[in-house]
């Protein structure tokens, strides 16, 4: 498993075209959410690192593995793309059955693993279906099990929540999490932003084919310089404690809750904020139930790092 999945200095042109430009990127085992409006280089980004396209230049390696060598790639590689191509003529489990054979599996295991697959995400009362009568849903469902079914330890999901309901979408979010708590590396876009922040332990926001930030959603945080931080702070007397926190400095701007018992605090410095607010609630018997950043999330830091014009739909 050494090794990771690395780009050293990779940039990728479509003739005139951008895709990236000078990535150079390391990405762990765990969950990390590649970030960006349309156009902005994600899915070139996962089609370099599942050997699709080749760069223009730099080198990419998965595990150790170059793209020039795909199938030892492939064996370690599962790759759900946002288009769906499937044969409709075959059902849900011919299909797998059939992509387990071609990754080499002997029968016994290509019908042990498809059924496993189709467990997993929930088809298996739908695998004797034709695909031509599945829902987008369940379409989508089925490319996470063709990505899966082999037991790949890198997997790589190019919108996986488009198209799913909410439980279904709850399931899936479920499921990524359990695979990264196995080692694996799991790569996941979506354009629901506020869903990543339930799974993610990284992420990575691109735009215009480059790399704006990337790292854990707290450390990319703490690099927003020209943001405050915005904290939740829920307490018996949270009006009182926002305004002594503005009185001694320790907060920037203060906005109130409707209640009384709420406000939202942005502070250039976390740290005095926090300690001033610890101090101030046992001076003025405040009982505090919740202190929470409000910010420190994927979507906020899209916001703050490129802005609200990106197009996600």
């Amino acid at each position: 498993m050494s090794g990771g999945i690395l780009f050293e200095d990779v940039s990728k042109f479509y003739g005139e075209v951008l895709g990236v430009n000078h990535v150079t990127l390391a990405i762990g085992p765990g969950v990390t959410s590649l970030v960006g409006p349309n156009g902005s280089g994600k899915t070139t980004l996962m089609n370099l690192m599942t050997g699709l396209v080749r760069p223009s230049r730099g080198q990419v390696s998965v595990l150790g593995i170059s793209p020039e060598h795909p199938e030892q790639l492939f064996r370690r590689t599962g790759y759900a793309t946002q288009y769906d191509a499937f044969p409709r003529g075959l059902t849900g489990y011919d299909f797998l059955y059939h992509c387990m054979r071609l990754h080499g599996a002997a029968r016994a295991e290509a019908k042990r693993a498809a059924w496993e697959a189709l467990r997993r995400v929930g088809l298996e009362e739908a695998a004797g279906r034709r695909i031509a009568a599945y829902s987008k849903g369940m379409r989508q469902r089925l490319k996470l099990a063709q990505a899966l079914a082999h037991e790949p330890v890198v997997l790589v999901l190019d919108e996986p929540l488009n198209g799913l309901d909410p439980i279904a979408r709850a399931q899936t979010l479920a499921l990524l999490k359990e695979l990264a708590s196995q080692g694996r590396y799991v790569i996941v876009s979506s354009h629901i932003l506020h869903e990543l922040d339930r799974i993610s332990d990284a992420i990575v926001l691109l735009d215009g084919g480059y790399i704006v930030a990337e790292g854990r959603i707290g450390e990319v945080r703490e690099e927003v310089k020209d943001q405050p931080a915005r904290f939740l702070i829920r307490a018996s007397a949270a009006r009182q404690l926002a305004a002594h926190l503005m009185e001694a400095g320790a907060a920037d701007e203060v906005r109130l809750g409707a209640s009384g018992d709420t406000a939202v605090v942005g502070t250039r410095s976390a740290e005095q904020m926090l300690l001033t607010l610890n101090r101030l609630a046992v001076e003025l018997g405040a009982d505090i139930e919740t202190v929470a950043p409000v910010d420190a999330d994927v979507e906020s830091l899209y916001q703050y790092l490129v802005g609200a014009g990106g197009d996600f739909s």
